[in-house]
């Protein structure tokens, strides 16, 4: 009888055992600053979930929020110039 469990675990070898790509490593470096903003508006709110939002509050709320549409904006744009054909 032959043992053939190495050669299954290659064949059915999952996608998420991969290191990621340069590709997917450089969108991810492009999108960081969206995803810094989304986590600095997070961070707000939750400040608020156990207490009455206070001015101060509600203030870094808004600013975070101006942070991550401005981060988007950005983004957007740069994603726009970079395809061809979007944007021309």
């Amino acid at each position: 009888m032959v043992h053939i469990g190495t050669v299954q675990a290659v064949v059915t070898a999952d996608v998420f055992d991969r290191e990621p790509t340069a590709a997917e490593l450089d969108a991810i470096e492009c999108e960081m600053p969206v995803i810094e903003a989304n986590i600095e508006l997070l961070d707000a709110q939750i400040i608020t979930l156990d207490r009455i939002p206070t001015e101060l509050d509600a203030r870094r709320i808004r600013r975070a929020h101006r942070k991550v549409l401005a981060a988007r904006r950005t983004l957007a744009n740069t994603v726009a110039t970079q395809v061809p054909g979007v944007g021309a």
